[in-house]
């Protein structure tokens, strides 16, 4: 007669769980900790800040409704809302133009021991300042500056850059433009040149080469990629500050005067800092949705 035999090993089961679940839990501690005191405790304070009109350092913060919310709808606020999307949408497509093919010709064409030099050296002018970037094309921009000197030396028209929107996609493209280029390229280093082979001998040409099977492979990368370069250039702040002049007011300047400028309207200053924290987990959450979509075979 066979009887029940007790599990001894349950227990050890028991513990053995305890201690997987407790082991991810410890690992994502500091960080956790680290984004609630840093990101989702400062955006709650600028959340209840933007429900309070016309505060001030010092008042009482007392929430009373949607007031600014409802100000950021005015003509003129809509105007540097739209102006600062053209800005980081301008800048994407121009980064996506010129990083392309920079991105292209290292990852596939460039010799295999010059690829990480290539690399090394664009992203160089990451190692120093955004501000110091900016005071350069400055240097090269204003009316005496290196460009039309050497417009007038070759006896053509000089151009009138500096301080206008032309100026500013000029130096947000030039900061921006070594993050699209190491995004591309990390996506068409892995690029299977099988498929771009097989592709020919059906027949396609170049063109229909790089649109549907190219393209495809690397979109991930292109999403990926151009929401980072709009991401920051939606909060970029030095570049049109300094590039762009009076006529190029943007949204994170906007909230800079609301905060640190002679308005001091810290409540309708948060309610654009939030408008901008939206448009951003907008963009997110469209790259979560489409950026790692596989491509069809």
């Amino acid at each position: 007669m066979n009887f029940p035999k007790n599990d001894i090993s349950k227990p050890e089961g028991l513990h053995r769980q305890r201690v997987n679940w407790l082991q991810p839990l410890v690992l994502l501690a500091p960080s956790a900790i680290w984004l609630l005191l840093l990101l989702v405790l400062p955006t709650l304070i600028i959340f209840e800040l933007s429900l309070v009109a016309d505060i001030r350092p010092g008042d009482i913060v007392n929430p009373n409704g949607f007031k600014n919310y409802i100000r950021i709808f005015d003509s003129l606020y809509i105007q540097v809302i739209v102006r600062s999307l053209f800005f980081a949408f301008g800048t994407t497509i121009i980064c996506l133009i010129l990083g392309f093919p920079v991105a292209y010709w290292i990852a596939q064409i460039a010799p295999q021991r010059w690829r990480n030099l290539l690399i090394l050296g664009f992203v160089l002018p990451l190692w120093t300042s955004s501000l110091l970037r900016s005071y350069a094309w400055i240097t090269i921009l204003r009316p005496t500056g290196l460009l039309n000197s050497l417009l007038s030396t070759l006896g053509l028209p000089t151009w009138e850059l500096l301080n206008n929107s032309q100026a500013v996609l000029i130096g947000m493209s030039y900061s921006l433009l070594p993050y699209m280029v190491l995004i591309l390229y990390a996506s068409l280093e892995k690029l299977d040149k099988r498929l771009l082979e097989a592709a020919a001998d059906l027949g396609a040409n170049p063109v229909e080469t790089f649109f549907q099977v190219t393209v495809p492979q690397i979109f991930p990368g292109i999403a990926a990629a151009s929401m980072l370069v709009f991401i920051t250039g939606l909060g970029d702040f030095v570049d049109p500050e300094l590039l762009g002049g009076a006529s190029s007011m943007t949204a994170a300047r906007l909230v800079y005067n609301q905060f640190l400028g002679a308005t001091q309207n810290w409540g309708f200053g948060s309610a654009l800092s939030m408008t901008l924290i939206s448009l951003v987990s907008i963009a997110i959450a469209i790259l979560i949705k489409f950026g790692e979509a596989t491509p069809k075979r």
